[in-house]
């Protein structure tokens, strides 16, 4: 619901037990450290350049990946090996000692490797003997082509429809054309002629694309040659089909490899934060950021270990904290909404928690499916009992779901117009008992719904921001800035609606008048800096921006299309249906494959659209009002596993 405060410390430990300390704090995951450039106390400390260690351990983790890349085709089908493997601490513990997985990578290696070069050997012989395939009728051995000494023999590949014309012009030049073979559209022809006439020959036939064929480096009959070719493929194919097999038996240790990679890069993301942090002779230098809440776990770390100590200091001026947001658990599923759009800075205050009762409604009435949100449900609530790791994104998805139920029961959305169009009248009338409106036959209440939505919403991110500065002290920018926005905005409203009719009409001068004093305010101290014709100019362009609010609510229409675009496209669905149902024998398999396949694109399309569109009113029309991004992310040292799940043991 805010943003966490920061506390700065600096973590003074013996080199002999840094490495250790490190590994401790990466196991808490609390405290972000400084590289040496940004550390106040390493700006006077000497460059460190990265040392053997560090290239082993990307070399083992580049290895590790090749490997998994390798291996995974031979895993499929086997489901435990392409799901993210799953250990408990002591068999990770076991696998990281296990010095036989580092042969086993090896191998891994070793084996891709030969594979590589046995499939490269297969497909250039295959490549050989399909170029040889159109002369395998010649009987001339093929050394003997270029040992004449009275004639030259040319081969090669020349176009049909150019065979006729080239006879006769070769026979003009005293030579003659024969023909091995065809290979698609073109014949492998074999042309003698007598020495002199060779350079002739040969400018005749680039004029009739002809492809030159040579045989240098091969002896005996083409058949003889394809033959020793196939012979060789077939040694290479059982080579491939070897080495395949010991693929697959190597496919056992993918999960192992798995495990093996996040370990190394967990001591590698160790290895970086030493290298990069401050050192003397004797000491490393963590400096870095906790947040304040979890200083003292921080310091409970640091205090196992007895060369070790930890200060807490004010920081610089110059100091950028980094940025957390901190929420409770029902909001901090959308947490994963903010993290999209960016960190608020320091000043600024966390949206979360103001977003996400918007994105919620807003996402359930785009889709406006019962239907399709109890699918939702299902699917998302199969997601996560199989899911590891961070579940936030798929918990607020859940939530979206359930807003989506709400919002279909209440305008009559069930896969569509379903209940109308194959359900029994009783059905029909307990959807309508329901129902709060039809937004296919009373279209404006819906759109009176979004534009109350958008206004509300609008309005509130200006009270945010009124609040927010309140909290700061800031009485003038709280009034220059948000009060008479407040003020002349719904004065306006109010004025439009008084003279629409809505409410007494008389009232409609008061309302305008209401209007003049924040207009005044707005004009001359919306901007409080500079000269007065600086000031004013930008004054008169801050109230024209009046219209820019009209814009913004007015964007939330697209709520209302997006739902009334998911209604139509269902009833469209099931019209089809009934369509092809009538079909005789297999109308009723037809209507089910063309209900479910309809439905589920119906489904993910809207489901894309209505999450796309309400985050969009979010970052566009609502965080403007209020929201100040470009804050650093506070980032600590953590042990990540991107490739494994590791569990606890329960004791």
């Amino acid at each position: 619901m805010a943003i966490a405060e920061m506390t700065k410390v600096i973590i003074v430990s013996h080199r002999t037990q840094a490495s250790e300390l490190l590994e401790s704090l990466q196991a808490a995951g609390v405290f972000q450290i400084l590289s040496a450039e940004e550390a106040a106390v390493g700006k006077a400390l000497p460059e460190h350049k990265a040392g053997a260690r560090a290239r082993d351990l990307d070399e083992i983790i580049g290895r590790l990946g090749r490997c998994v890349e390798f291996l995974h085709p031979y895993a499929l089908g086997r489901k435990d090996l392409l799901a993210r493997p799953v250990v408990d601490e002591r068999r990770y513990s076991r696998l990281v000692a296990d010095a036989s997985l580092s042969e086993a990578a090896k191998e891994c290696e070793r084996v891709a490797s030969l594979l590589d070069k046995a499939r490269s050997e297969v497909e250039a012989l295959n490549a050989h003997l399909a170029e040889l395939a159109p002369w395998e009728a010649l009987e001339t051995p093929l050394e003997s082509l270029g040992e004449l000494e009275q004639v030259s023999c040319v081969t090669g590949l020349l176009s049909a429809g150019f065979l006729e014309s080239a006879r006769e012009k070769l026979r003009e030049l005293g030579a003659a054309v024969e023909t091995a073979g065809e290979s698609g559209a073109r014949q492998a022809c074999v042309i003698v002629c007598l020495k002199e006439q060779t350079e002739a020959v040969q400018k005749l036939l680039r004029s009739m694309e002809f492809e030159a064929v040579s045989f240098a480096g091969m002896y005996g009959i083409v058949r003889e040659v394809m033959a020793e070719r196939r012979a060789r493929r077939s040694q290479f194919e059982a080579e491939v089909a070897s080495l395949e097999e010991k693929a697959s038996r190597l496919a056992e240790h993918l999960p192992d490899f798995c495990v093996l990679r996040d370990h190394y890069e967990n001591l590698l993301e160790r290895e970086d934060a030493r290298r990069s942090a401050p050192a003397t002779e004797q000491t490393v230098l963590l400096e870095g950021w906790v947040r304040k809440p979890d200083y003292g776990r921080l310091e409970a770390v640091v205090s196992q270990f007895k060369a070790s100590s930890i200060l807490e200091v004010s920081p610089a001026e110059d100091d950028e904290p980094p940025v957390e947001i901190d929420n409770p658990a029902a909001i901090r599923p959308f947490e994963s909404i903010t993290r999209l759009y960016g960190m608020p800075a320091r000043t600024s205050v966390d949206p979360t928690v103001f977003l996400a009762p918007f994105f919620t409604i807003f996402f359930g009435l785009c889709l406006t499916d019962a239907g399709y949100g109890l699918v939702m449900i299902g699917v998302l609530w199969y997601l996560l009992r199989k899911m590891r790791g961070d579940k936030r994104f798929a918990w607020m998805l859940m939530i979206c779901a359930v807003s989506t139920v709400i919002a279909g029961v209440l305008t009559g959305g069930w896969f569509g117009d379903a209940p109308q169009q194959f359900m029994p009248q009783s059905v029909q009338k307990w959807r309508d008992s329901m129902m709060l409106f039809d937004p296919m036959t009373s279209p404006m209440v819906f759109f009176a719904i979004a534009l109350g939505l958008g206004y509300f919403q609008i309005m509130f991110g200006l009270c945010v921001a009124l609040g927010h500065n309140l909290r700061k002290r800031n009485y003038v920018a709280a009034f220059c800035d948000q009060v008479t926005w407040l003020v002349m905005l719904n004065s306006l409203v109010l004025f439009g609606l008084a003279k629409g009719g809505i409410l007494m009409r008389g009232a409609a001068g008061l309302f305008l008048a209401t209007s003049i004093t924040p207009a005044v305010v707005i004009l001359l101290f919306s901007v409080r800096e500079g000269g007065w014709p600086g000031r004013i100019g930008m004054g008169v362009f801050n109230l024209f921006c009046t219209v820019f609010y009209m814009g913004d609510v007015l964007s939330y229409v697209r709520i209302m299309a997006l739902g009334m675009v998911t209604g139509g496209f269902g009833m469209a669905v099931n019209i089809c249906v009934k369509l092809v149902g009538g079909a005789p024998y297999v109308g009723w398999l037809l209507g089910a494959i063309v209900f479910v396949g309809g439905h589920t694109l119906n489904l993910a399309l809207s489901a894309l659209g209505s999450f796309v569109h309400s985050m969009r009113l979010q970052f566009v029309e609502f965080f403007p009002k209020f929201f100040e991004g470009g804050g650093r992310a506070f980032e600590p040292l953590r042990k990540q596993y991107r490739h494994s799940v590791v569990e606890q043991v329960r004791s």
